[in-house]
Formats: structure tokens, C-alpha cells, sequence
């Protein structure tokens, strides 16, 4: 016989399946209202800067038969993945020294609202004109803006530390790095998550204007180069194929990494 817990946890299971089958419902159906007046709205306007979804369609079609859209796609994902990771790996451990050093975060705070307020755009023309046109300043650009926004969620996290857990892990000589592993990242590891989450969305678009301001291939310069011939259909379909690859990433891979980590809050 099914006992107790074994039923309590299929029924959990369903309910999540019946809630994520909901909002898939609700979000196609969504998307295609937008459509449909996505299309009514240019046959009506009836302009070439404004395409219908099936012109911007076949543009999309034609880009990946040519091989550009692959190609351009996968150098900006290139790009976000390295940026991404540096900026994770840097301001994780520097919000985690601010959190837990009372001293380093009086004295760098003040670091820390600068460049939280300083324009991307400056920071971006600031490295090409230090390290020239070249993927590491790219790549260098991207990772500076992001880095403040790990350390501020991070730092967060290492001012909630439970005090009652170092202490157990004193007691027991545990060392650092197993306090580290067993105790700290544990706890860090849904404000590591939010900051990636939130994070992410932040170098998708830092990285197109990396790009059309200093690299020769990307989607950024693909949306440059197809804003100077006004080709509409090119910039919306690039923009599409760019917003799919995000969601797909978001839905497949971020969001379940963030349930894995908070699943011990209720």
C-alpha cells in the first residue's frame, strides 16, 4: 500500500505538472493575441518599416539557410557565457569578503555605488579605447558591469549567514573549505541564483551594444548593420531568434537551477 507521504508527494507532483501546463496555456495563448494584432496592425499600416510576423518569418528562414544567424547567434553566446562567468566568479567573492568584513565594506561600498551608477556605455568606450577593438576588452567591458551587481546580492547572502552554523562547524573543525562547502554555499546558494537570474538579463543586452560599437560579427552587429539599410524584417527577426535562445536558457536552465536552490524555503 501508497502510504501517506508517498501520495502527499505524487499529488505535489501533479499539481506542479497541472500549474506549469497552465502558464505554458496562458503564455501561447498570450503570444498569439499579440500576434494577431501584431499582423492586423502592419497590413492596415501597410509600410515597409513595419513588417508582418510572416515577412519577419521568412527572414528568419533566410538567415538560418545562409548559416548567418547560426553563426552570428553563437559568437554573442560565446561572448555572454565567458563574461557571464567572470563576473560571477569576481563579484561572488567580493561580495562574499564585503559580507563577512565589516572593514572591506566601509571601505569599498563607496566603490560599490560607483560603478552600480556608472553607464555601461562609458565603461564600454572607456575599454576600447584602453585595450583597443579586441574580445578581450569586449568581453572585459561586459564583465566590469555585471561585477557590482554579484557582489551587492552576494554581499546580501553573507550578512544573513547563520551565526549558530559557524559555530557548530568551530565546534566540530570543520576547516575552511568545509565550512565553505557544507555550511556557506549552501546558504549562499539562492542569492548566487537571484544574481544570475537577474544578472543574466543584464548581459544579454550589454553585450549587443558591445558589439555594435566595436566587434564584426554578433547579433549587436547584425542590428547595426541592418539599421543602416532600414531593413526592419532583419532587426525584428535577429531580435526574435535572440529573445528564443534567452528564453530557452531562462526556462531550461536558470529557472530550474533556482527551484533546486530554494526548495528548502517554504
Amino acid at each position: 500500500m501508497l502510504n501517506y507521504s508517498t501520495l502527499r508527494a505524487s499529488a505535489a507532483h501533479v499539481s506542479a505538472n497541472n500549474a506549469w501546463l497552465a502558464r505554458l496555456a496562458w503564455s501561447l495563448g498570450s503570444l498569439l493575441i499579440f500576434l494577431i494584432f501584431w499582423d492586423v496592425a502592419a497590413n492596415l499600416i501597410d509600410h515597409r518599416h513595419l513588417p508582418t510576423p510572416l515577412q519577419v518569418w521568412h527572414t528568419l528562414v533566410q538567415e538560418i539557410r545562409t548559416g548567418n544567424l547560426l553563426f552570428h547567434v553563437g559568437m554573442t553566446l560565446a561572448r555572454v557565457v565567458v563574461s557571464f562567468f567572470v563576473a560571477m566568479l569576481i563579484g561572488a567573492a567580493l561580495g562574499l569578503a564585503l559580507g563577512k568584513s565589516k572593514l572591506a565594506d566601509k571601505l569599498f561600498d563607496s566603490w560599490l555605488i560607483f560603478f552600480l551608477n556608472l553607464p555601461a556605455l562609458v565603461i564600454i568606450i572607456l575599454c576600447y579605447v584602453w585595450f583597443g577593438l579586441t574580445e578581450t576588452a569586449a568581453v572585459l567591458a561586459v564583465a566590469i558591469n555585471k561585477i557590482p551587481n554579484v557582489a551587492v546580492t552576494v554581499r546580501e547572502g553573507a550578512r544573513s549567514l547563520s551565526r549558530d552554523l559557524n559555530e557548530m562547524a568551530q565546534i566540530y573543525r570543520f576547516g575552511w573549505w568545509k565550512t565553505l562547502r557544507h555550511v556557506t554555499l549552501p546558504q549562499l546558494a539562492p542569492f548566487f541564483a537571484a544574481a544570475a537570474r537577474s544578472g543574466l538579463s543584464l548581459v544579454w543586452k550589454i553585450v549587443l551594444v558591445v558589439e555594435l560599437l566595436g566587434r564584426s560579427n554578433g547579433v549587436g552587429f547584425q542590428l547595426h548593420t541592418a539599421f543602416q539599410l532600414f531593413d526592419v524584417s532583419m532587426i525584428l527577426a535577429y531580435a526574435v531568434s535572440f529573445i528564443i535562445v534567452v528564453q530557452i536558457i531562462e526556462m531550461g536552465i536558470l529557472q530550474p537551477i533556482e527551484a533546486r536552490v530554494n526548495r528548502w524555503r517554504r
